[in-house]
This record gives C-alpha cells, sequence and structure tokens, in this order.
C-alpha cells in the first residue's frame, strides 16, 4: 500500500509556508527553526542541507538526527486530528511540525511549545 501523498512533498516546499504563517503573526523564522530543530534534532546547518537538497518529509524525518523524546508530549488538534491518536508514525512526526508551528504562530511561550526544555534547540 502506498504511503499518503504528504510523504513525498518535499521539506523546502513547505517550510516557507511554517514562516509565513509565523511571521503573519509578527512571530519569527528564527522560532520556526528553533521548533523543528528541537522536534528532529536538525541544527541550523542541517536545516538549510534538507532544504537545499529538496528533501522529502519521508527522508528528512528518516534523516533526522534524533528525533526528541519528548515529542510524546505534543497533543491537541490538527488538521482535524489530534496528534496523539494519530496511529502512522510518519504522519504522526509530521502533524508534530505542524501543531509546534501553530503554536509558535499563535504566540505560546517557547517553553510551552518545547515542552519544557530548554529554550536552546
Amino acid at each position: 500500500m502506498p504511503g499518503h501523498r504528504i510523504f513525498a512533498t518535499s521539506f523546502a516546499s513547505i517550510y516557507p509556508h511554517y514562516v509565513a504563517k509565523a511571521e503573519r503573526k509578527d512571530h519569527s523564522k528564527e522560532e520556526v527553526d528553533q521548533v523543528i530543530c528541537w522536534l528532529t534534532g536538525y541544527d541550523d546547518a542541517g536545516l538549510e542541507r534538507v532544504i537545499a537538497d529538496d528533501v522529502d518529509l519521508e527522508t528528512f524525518f528518516a534523516q533526522a538526527p534524533e528525533m526528541n523524546p519528548n515529542a510524546s508530549l505534543i497533543t491537541g488538534v490538527i488538521c482535524g486530528m489530534r496528534v496523539e491518536e494519530i496511529d502512522d508514525p510518519l504522519m504522526q512526526q509530521i502533524r508534530y511540525m505542524d501543531k509546534l508551528v501553530d503554536e509558535v504562530a499563535n504566540g505560546k511561550k517557547m517553553t510551552s511549545i518545547l515542552r519544557g526544555s530548554t529554550a536552546d534547540a
């Protein structure tokens, strides 16, 4: 059975939408980068590399240095689904990232977004 079509979507194609969403609500690209790095373990250079290499979301998460062990603390609804109830691990990771960017855009405090972790990504 083939995967969902979002899996083949390039990270580089959705990243500008994440940044634009945050900036529309007076938040920054740096905040978006911080939560993505927190979730995936990428550093700034790693993020730049996956954007330049135009990797798809499946590869983006497969090559992530280290998914944050506190990612399972991300809860709530995104795209009409509770993220904690999504069965497919890759889809859940994608929706975790969506949820974190939404929280940045909505002005949630960074310590809450990072689930109590330090603000250093």
